[in-house]
């Protein structure tokens, strides 16, 4: 939890290659639904009264030589 109340879920998506999109576009209206019911079930689990919640998505893919490409989408959806 940030330090203003904010509680931000994440989901993490990698691909090796963009050829059927990028990682951030597998994060479909159907999976987005999913993450916002997973995020209600641990915030009532956890009895968690946040200020603020936040979904991000986060993009894994590698350059040209192998190493991981980290982009990060705030307030996603």
């Amino acid at each position: 939890m940030a330090g203003d109340g904010l509680i931000v879920f994440c989901e993490v998506k990698t691909r090796r290659s963009d050829r059927f999109g990028t990682p951030a576009e597998a994060v479909t209206r159907t999976k987005q639904q999913r993450l916002r019911r997973l995020a209600s079930r641990w915030l009532q689990e956890h009895d968690s009264r946040a200020a603020g919640l936040r979904f991000d998505v986060a993009s894994v893919t590698t350059d040209r030589s192998g190493h991981p490409v980290v982009e990060v989408i705030e307030a996603a959806f």
